[in-house]
């Protein structure tokens, strides 16, 4: 086994591996860019190295610099994790040149599998059923629209050497056709590094099902079953279970076969994933195999009770797989396992990527139901340079029905302040009969995007119970906070309101969605009348014991989640969270509304291509200017029909958020 390994990559996974590495008493050594030089993988590594700038192709995909700096500091291993050069054959055989192990496979493996066009040329060569579409090397425009107009519309253009969501587009018709390459041949080069794509028949209703499998160098081949991987918006995955509600026994026992012969149709070595595409009929076709570790990896571990990173550690130290696993089939499964995706984005704003520092963030204990991997804790900093994902969440119980609960109480103690977050989508998602009844497909999300985004009915009784929650928290603060002033259980320390004579009214001020709730409050230690504008009730018995508060309500016994921190404050019902912001009892200014007259920066990012010029008429929503930030592609657009006055941005300039891009005429 290795004594010291150098981790390619940032972030999440590279903690990852960093863990089962300190598990095996493996060293395990980090490389870093300038922007993630205090990140959580740095801190956590016995050593780390820097690699270059910001942006990925000045450091994470400079595979000579990740080299140098593993040769430099001693390691015997590369692990790739994955994104970035994972999946680059190039890296591979460079890595295996300069007398170091590559924790992956072989670079020839990759070239035949890691490019999407030549492992569908090779799988219909090999007999495994492949959706028709254009494989080939020729990139000129002009043919791939020919090529488009034979396999017909809708379909699908991919980046030929990507993965993630990136580099993808459903073009419906030939008018489209054009536009939707050139955004995917930029998004695919940024990304991976090349241009190339292909292009594949779009499958409507499609379910989408990947199977684990893992070879060593001993000539054994096994799958370790399916995930599925239905749950995706713009084709990247939402949500990920195994084992699939779809699959029957007959179909999953084809599919794994199938997986398994795909891998040792070109001898691979290592873990991989085979992605297949499933009609409603169970007809099924192959569509890419991943020559690395899978973000979704964990569902996989938690009902095998495996640890994958270190089943690829020891392959690729020579080690043959255990005759436990080799020797079986089927591998028995135990339970049924989830996963969700926390990213820093905002759902409302098309799902924009989110930035800035996590003021604060809350995540569910790890136990023998739910396990968090994460690559950052409060304070940490998610930059515009990379994925913005906060944590992956797995929820594990002995059925899909006990699993989904678990998932649904684990994002009831979720928390992010600081940049938005999708926790509200994920807690519709999680509780929406597509998911519940098993029966959602890979584009249900996209076509019904509006009913799992958007405003719940409002709780009336949520204000008071955050005021509530707030003047419990204010009363336990009061004492240690006049400690060292006057006589702390002096009635002039009280946090009551206290008066000679009588006890006053406090006033909570509280901000939900730019609106201000303004509550007076009167009695304390639990006990309180609570009066809004347009409401009053009683609550008794209140008590804050961690996050959980409970409560009788004008007489009716509730809990709550209560999540209170940097000024924000949470509340759970069990179903909905509620968010609001402590205000100063005597300031408040509105936010100014924006203009119609101007085209902003929606978060920091760089222009990639302009298409206003001064002085031409535009009509609303008409494409101004493409941004690209947290490797993702934003087109902005015309708020208002009129003339271009200016266009204050080029192609290739970095922008901060809310800079000004184009004005258009008063």
């Amino acid at each position: 086994m290795f004594e010291r390994i150098l981790i390619a990559n940032r972030g999440e996974i590279a903690c990852r591996v960093i863990r089962t590495c300190r598990r095996l008493g493996i060293a395990p050594i980090a490389v870093y860019s300038q922007a993630d030089a205090g990140a959580q993988h740095v801190r956590l590594a016995d050593a780390a190295w820097p690699i270059g700038g910001p942006r990925p192709a000045d450091s994470y995909l400079r595979g000579e610099a990740i080299i140098e700096a593993a040769l430099k500091s001693g390691a015997q291993a590369i692990h790739p994790g994955y994104g970035f050069l994972s999946e680059n054959a190039d890296f591979a055989d460079a890595v295996k040149n300069a007398g170091l192990c590559f924790i992956g496979p072989s670079g020839d493996s990759m070239r035949r599998m890691g490019s999407k066009a030549g492992a569908k040329e090779l799988m219909a060569a090999r007999g495994v059923p492949v959706v028709p579409g254009y494989t080939g090397a020729e990139q000129d425009p002009a043919l791939l629209a020919r090529e488009a107009q034979r396999i017909g519309f809708p379909l699908m253009i991919k980046a030929a050497y990507g993965g993630g969501g990136k580099g993808m587009r459903i073009v419906r018709s030939a008018d489209e056709f054009a536009a939707n390459l050139e955004s995917c041949q930029r998004e695919a080069q940024n990304a991976f590094g090349r241009d190339r794509v292909l292009l594949e028949r779009y499958i409507t209703h499609p379910r989408h099902i990947e199977f684990q499998v893992l070879a060593d160098s001993h000539g054994n081949t096994i799958h370790l079953n399916e995930r599925e991987c239905s749950a995706q918006r713009r084709y990247q995955k939402v949500l990920e279970e195994t084992p699939s509600p779809f699959l029957s026994p007959q179909l999953r026992e084809r599919m794994g076969q199938a997986a398994v012969a795909a891998a040792q149709a070109i001898d691979y070595v290592n873990a991989g994933t085979v992605e297949f595409i499933v009609g409603a009929d169970g007809d099924f076709h192959f569509m890419e195999i991943n020559t690395r570790l899978q973000v979704e990896h964990p569902v996989t571990e938690m009902v095998l009770g495996l640890d994958l990173v270190e089943l690829q550690l020891r392959i690729a130290a020579g080690e043959a797989l255990p005759a436990s696993l080799v020797r079986n089939k089927s591998i028995p499964q135990h339970g049924h396992a989830i996963e969700l995706r926390l990213y820093a984005e905002d759902p409302a704003q098309g799902f924009l990527p989110g930035s800035g520092t996590l003021e604060a963030l809350h995540l569910p204990a790890p136990s023998r139901h739910v396990r968090i991997d994460s690559g950052v804790v409060a304070g940490d900093t998610v930059t515009i340079f990379y994925d913005p994902m906060i944590a992956k969440l797995i929820a594990w119980d002995e059925t899909r029905e006990a699993a989904l609960v678990r998932m649904r109480e684990a994002l009831a103690q979720c928390a992010v302040i600081g940049p938005k977050s999708n926790i509200d989508f994920l807690e519709r998602l999680i509780r929406h009969p597509a998911i519940v009844e098993a029966s959602i497909d890979s584009g249900y999300l996209d076509r019904n995007l509006d009913e799992f985004i958007g405003s719940d009915a409002s709780d009336a009784d949520a204000p008071f119970i955050a005021a509530t929650a707030w003047l419990l928290h204010e009363e336990a603060e009061r004492p240690r906070l006049t400690r060292t002033g006057s006589d702390p259980w002096s009635p002039w320390a009280r946090a009551d309101a206290w008066r000679v004579g009588h006890t006053g009214k406090r006033i909570v001020a509280l901000l939900a969605r730019g609106e201000r709730i303004e509550i007076s409050a009167f009695g304390a230690n639990g006990s309180y009348r609570l009066a809004s504008a347009t409401r009053e009730l009683t609550v008794e018995h209140a008590r804050l014991d961690g996050n959980a508060l409970s409560a009788q309500v004008d007489g009716v016994a509730r809990r709550w989640q209560v999540l209170l921190d940097q000024g924000g404050l949470i509340v759970h019902d069990g179903t909905r969270r509620h968010l609001f912001s402590h205000a100063p009892a005597f300031a408040w200014t509105p936010a100014a509304s924006a203009s119609g007259d101007r085209v902003l920066a929606p978060m920091p990012g760089r222009i990639v291509l302009v298409k206003a010029a001064p002085g031409v008429d535009v009509a609303q929503g008409e494409e101004l200017l493409v941004m690209e930030a947290m490797k993702m592609e934003l087109s902005l657009k015309a708020p208002r029909a009129g003339r271009i006055a200016a266009v204050q941005a080029a192609a290739g300039d970095f922008v901060d958020a809310d800079a000004v891009l184009v004005r258009l005429e008063a």
